[in-house]
């Protein structure tokens, strides 16, 4: 459970009713909660249903007038370390894109300087607007994360995408940047005790992460991609960096917001270049490498430079694909000193253990990190998930169906006690 402080911004939308039970569900998970209302956003909701959920005063203007003082848009934003936008409308996104601040809202987006996290919601067509494409474009540039928009039933009567993401969604999102923050009291820390057990042996250690998944170029506007959203290597850096090791991180693509305090953060795009990034990193210099990334097995044999035509495709177009090098098989054994330790993961949906040993053993990894996201409690993206560690003499910790961040600190807890009893069993 989680002490952080969250601002919870609610701008104009059918979808602010969402709120409602998403400020609800971040009090029960431990959160503090303030809200911050547009005047579009009143319509929907009362401020006062905000004021009763969460035992606070709602902000609404900037004037001083309601519940709210006049300098809430400084101590708003100076109170939360974490503000999530449910809903966020094309208008709101926008003015945070651009830096308008003509509202309070629009204000605090402005002053908070933390982690921001954003729910869109809004029609299908104002959704792929190009307007609004860019806007999000540019916010995600800026290291803003997004959860949403789903598909269902929109307000304007269409079953289309544009939906704001289920309120235990935004939450499982909240969650897992919660376990990224730094500068809480170690008290306040959602996850301090594991932080405190795994510092002693992680303490110092160069640990190199890879995360997210790769894009194989098809053509300009089209690659070949998968379901991987890197929220488990996030998870493993931020553990490694509180536990106290110097975190390398090559990144592909997403939109989730990198760990603090990494000592190197390398983002990539295509399998080329993740096997590349590897291959440095180790050349630098790691005592742990941790290959949580889904890698692409195949890539397009001859990307196309410019856009290919619809027209051009047919009915039944065939797309030539070819091998991409194995990172674990092929590059890492180049470059792997004595004292490397690999720990690869296995993504399986059937004979997972069986599977996961053969792997281990085929690609000399010292652990591996065995996981079915179709299983019940488990899953991709910021939901809780559950995984079984191996190592030589078989499993090492089966865990539960935890917060990715709590997996994260149980396997590098399980890892450090692991080696420690083989250290104290050469010795003995």
């Amino acid at each position: 459970m989680t002490s952080a402080r969250v601002l919870l911004l609610v701008s104009g939308g059918i979808a602010a009713y969402k709120a409602c039970f998403l400020a609800r569900l971040l009090l029960q998970a431990g959160f503090s909660v303030k809200v911050a209302m547009t005047e579009a956003a009143s319509k929907f909701v009362t401020p006062l249903t905000f004021q009763a959920l969460t035992g606070n005063p709602v902000a609404t203007d900037l004037w001083g007038e309601g519940q709210s003082e006049a300098l809430d848009h400084i101590e708003y934003a100076r109170w939360a370390d974490l503000a999530i936008v449910a809903p966020a409308t094309a208008n709101t996104m926008a003015k945070a894109a651009h830096g308008i601040a003509d509202d309070l809202v629009s204000t605090l987006l402005l002053a908070f300087p933390g982690p921001l996290l954003m729910a869109p919601a809004m029609n299908d067509n104002m959704w792929k607007h190009t307007a609004t494409q860019a806007n999000l474009e540019t916010l995600h540039q800026r290291g803003v994360a997004t959860v949403g928009p789903g598909e269902g039933w929109l307000a304007c009567g269409t079953n289309s995408q544009g939906r704001m993401s289920e309120p235990e969604d935004i939450l499982a999102a909240a969650l897992e940047m919660a376990g990224s923050l730094e500068g809480l009291r170690p008290d306040q820390h959602p996850w301090s005790e594991t932080r405190t057990e795994n510092q002693g042996f992680w303490a110092g250690k160069r640990v190199l992460i890879t995360a997210g998944p790769t894009h194989e170029i098809i053509d300009p506007v089209r690659y070949v991609a998968n379901r991987s959203s890197g929220a488990m290597g996030f998870a493993l850096a931020s553990s490694a960096v509180k536990a106290g090791a110097k975190v390398h991180l090559v990144l592909g693509p997403t939109h989730l917001i990198a760990p603090r305090g990494l000592e190197h953060l390398e983002n990539v795009e295509s399998a080329k270049e993740m096997a590349d990034a590897v291959a440095a990193g180790l050349a630098q210099g790691a005592d742990w490498l941790f290959m949580s990334a889904a890698v692409a097995d195949f890539s397009p044999a001859e990307p196309a430079a410019e856009k290919i035509k619809k027209e051009a495709l047919g009915d039944n177009w065939a797309l030539a694909l070819k091998p991409n090098s194995d990172i674990l098989a092929e590059v890492v054994p180049v470059h792997r000193r004595p004292e490397l330790k690999v720990v690869g993961f296995a993504l399986e949906t059937e004979d997972v253990l069986a599977r996961a040993k053969a792997k281990r053993q085929a690609k000399q990894m010292d652990y591996i990190v065995a996981n079915n996201p179709t299983s019940e409690g488990a899953g991709f993206g910021m939901v809780n998930h559950q995984a079984t560690l191996l190592g030589e003499k078989g499993v090492i910790w089966q865990s539960e169906s935890i917060p990715k961040s709590e997996l994260a600190s149980g396997i590098l807890k399980n890892l450090a006690e692991t080696e420690k009893d083989i250290h104290h069993d050469s010795r003995g």
